[in-house]
């Protein structure tokens, strides 16, 4: 089973882009984020006539998470337990082949400090104790999507010049390795310790074309699902297509439970 996560940066914007990856990867689930769609704006017939199943959860102008499936897809809540206040569109969550999936869109928290790296570092708190909740479970589970975090040195170019950044201050890699230390599995570097991976290269500054990325896309595997993983990577060519996202899609494959 192939399951992929894919910022699309807009998903009405940029469908052409999104349709043509479907076509070409057939991944069995995809989880996307920042949608920046309405509810009633998600082009669901489009998804529907590439062979896709999906549930999602939007909102106007920004944010918004959406899960796509070419199986069965039940949803099992939307919206991240903790704070009733809190109306951003960053998570959803559904079965499909008897693996919960967990897609999100962890806030940017730029710029810090300031209110929107408490907001980033509260909502890491609430994501951290649903984990608690899904690992209680025992269940197959992957919580994946786009973290806007760079975990070590290794997931960012040139990391010297990141330190105030949002995405990879001490406290939000420490909140990002605490979560990790429940007990769940980082696919891509369990496949790839030491390799240059990335997920996300910026517009500007030629980044795509020198390789100046980030891995800030991630998979957490539970411990039922974690020896199932058989391979992984990223779809960077994706990333080089006209009008494409910022972000390339990232994939894995776990074998039959």
């Amino acid at each position: 089973m192939k399951i992929a996560t894919y910022n699309v940066n807009g998903v009405n914007g940029r469908l052409p882009v999104l349709l043509r990856y479907l076509d070409e990867e057939k991944p069995d689930v995809v989880c996307l984020q920042e949608l920046k769609a309405p509810q009633e704006k998600f082009p669901i017939e489009a998804i529907n006539a590439a062979g896709y199943n999906a549930i999602w959860h939007g909102q106007k102008q920004w944010n918004g998470v959406a899960i796509l499936s070419r199986h069965e897809i039940q949803e099992v809540g939307r919206g991240l337990p903790g704070d009733p206040d809190d109306v951003q569109s960053r998570y959803i969550e559904a079965m499909v082949n008897n693996i919960l999936i967990c897609c999100l869109y962890l806030p940017n928290g730029n710029p810090a400090p300031g209110p929107k790296l408490d907001y980033k570092l509260q909502w890491f708190k609430r994501l951290q104790a649903r984990a608690a909740q899904l690992l209680a479970f025992n269940i197959p589970v992957v919580m994946l999507g786009d973290y806007n975090v760079m975990p070590t040195e290794l997931d960012v170019y040139k990391p010297e010049r990141w330190v105030d950044d949002a995405l990879f201050r001490p406290e939000v890699r420490e909140a990002f390795h605490t979560l990790v230390a429940q007990g769940w599995t980082d696919a891509i570097r369990k496949l790839y310790p030491t390799e240059t991976i990335y997920t996300f290269w910026d517009y500007f500054r030629n980044a795509y074309a020198r390789n100046a990325g980030l891995r800030i896309d991630h998979f957490l595997l539970s411990p039922q699902l974690a020896p199932r993983l058989t391979t992984a990577g990223v779809n960077t060519n994706v990333r080089g297509w006209e009008k494409s996202s910022d972000h390339a899609p990232v994939w894995i494959e776990v074998g039959e439970g």
